[in-house]
């Protein structure tokens, strides 16, 4: 039996989705966590820092030693550089592990690119002793300022002038040294991209990229933050654009140097076409993922993920002909989730086929850009993307949610 070893860490909504993916296909799973299994350790898992990344991956090439693994997956970001520097001990498909690390820091994602004359914002890096108001003289407003090594939003700040930016620089930093960051770490400057924004998950193989799916986010995100909340998918932009955007995703991946498993690309549509704004060496985060379905059997993205890591398949699995989306509950503000009401008529909506809630109250929540999480996903399905928007937007205007 084909054993795949998934890196699981405790902040990752991922488990249950490759769980079942693995179960699907009679592939037994090894689990890599920076948390104990509930039952106790067993030959099947192995306990992992995830700041620590040569010695986490030391510690799979340690299990490896005493049971098969044909496999490794990073179910999200915190696994992605871990996964590639196992694989590499261990002599599995992977990703370069200097690649792999690089989609992890956005300041090194922008040198790269830079490196290859690929279209993205103009960037600087913003360092403690440096100032902010010359780094806007030069590269012009507005700006986004970022942390380097957060996702999902989280820090990210539009500033439309020197005040702003400022403002803005102080408060990426402070939340960046919240989570755990140096406090010497460099931010990233970059200029705002104004324009539709799209996203792309794909495979990479051997011979490219195969593109999967391309979401449009049909809500502007135009700042001060930068929240995403409805991803729909087919895309509805014309052909000769979407095929600029898979292009210009291709090569970005090449770029970096990514040779091997799932790719997740944000890019806006700028004047002169598609800019890239983020590349990941992983599948679409948190829930997302649900809202894909491919071939006849409707099989999970998952699915394709396990197959292609464990050789078991080649390209050509399509979409599902359904449109479909998903809707990532926003908080609202900071505070104690206290609880969501609506719930029962944002099921009865037409097209909404789910929804999962990934707080429960009583939890502490942060809302943008402090924080990085969403309270739960819908789902939804209709013969055509416009109808899944309507049905996702109107579910978001069933729920009230109560925070103290």
């Amino acid at each position: 039996m084909a054993r795949a070893l998934v890196i699981l860490t405790t902040s990752t909504y991922r488990a249950t989705d490759f769980v079942d993916a693995a179960r699907a296909l009679g592939v037994e799973l090894a689990i890599a966590s920076d948390a104990e299994p509930p039952l106790g350790t067993h030959d099947r898992f192995v306990l992992i820092d995830c700041h620590d990344i040569h010695e986490a991956a030391a510690r799979i090439a340690d299990l490896a030693a005493r049971t098969p693994i044909d496999s490794i997956i990073a179910a999200d970001d915190r696994g992605v550089a871990i996964a590639a520097a196992a694989s590499e001990l261990i002599g599995l498909p992977h990703n370069p592990p200097g690649a792999a690390a690089a989609t992890l820091d956005k300041l090194s994602l922008r040198r790269l690119l830079a490196g290859r004359e690929l279209a993205q914002p103009a960037f600087r890096p913003v360092g403690p002793s440096d100032s902010p108001a010359a780094l806007g003289a030069e590269l012009g407003y507005p700006l986004v300022v970022k942390p380097t090594s957060l996702s999902a939003g989280q820090g990210v700040i539009r500033a439309d002038g020197p005040a702003e930016l400022a403002r803005a620089v102080d408060r990426a930093r402070r939340i960046q040294v919240r989570a755990g960051m140096p406090a010497d770490a460099p931010l990233v400057v970059e200029r705002f991209v104004a324009g539709p924004e799209v996203a792309v998950d794909g495979l990479v193989w051997d011979d490219g990229l195969e593109v999967l799916a391309v979401f449009d986010k049909p809500e502007p995100l135009d700042g001060p933050y930068f929240e995403e909340t409805i991803f729909t998918t087919p895309s509805r932009h014309p052909v000769d654009t979407l095929e600029e955007i898979e292009a210009a995703t291709a090569r970005a991946v090449s770029a970096l140097g990514l040779t091997h498993g799932p790719v997740h690309a944000e890019l806006r549509l700028g004047p002169d076409g598609p800019v890239v704004i983020e590349i990941a060496a992983r599948t679409i985060g948190g829930l997302c993922g649900r809202a894909l379905r491919f071939g006849l059997m409707e099989t999970p993205l998952e699915v394709l993920v396990l197959r292609q890591a464990l050789g078991m398949r080649k390209r050509g699995f399509h979409r599902e002909p359904e449109a479909s989306g998903v809707l990532m509950v926003p908080i609202p503000r900071s505070g104690t989730l206290r609880s969501v009401s609506g719930e029962e008529d944002a099921r009865s909506i037409p097209g909404v086929t789910d929804i999962e809630w990934t707080m429960s109250p009583g939890s502490q929540v942060e809302a943008m850009p402090d924080g990085g999480r969403y309270l739960g996903f819908v789902f939804a399905r209709a013969a055509e993307p416009a109808a899944v928007e309507t049905a996702l937007r109107a579910a978001q205007a069933a729920l009230t949610v109560y925070i103290a």
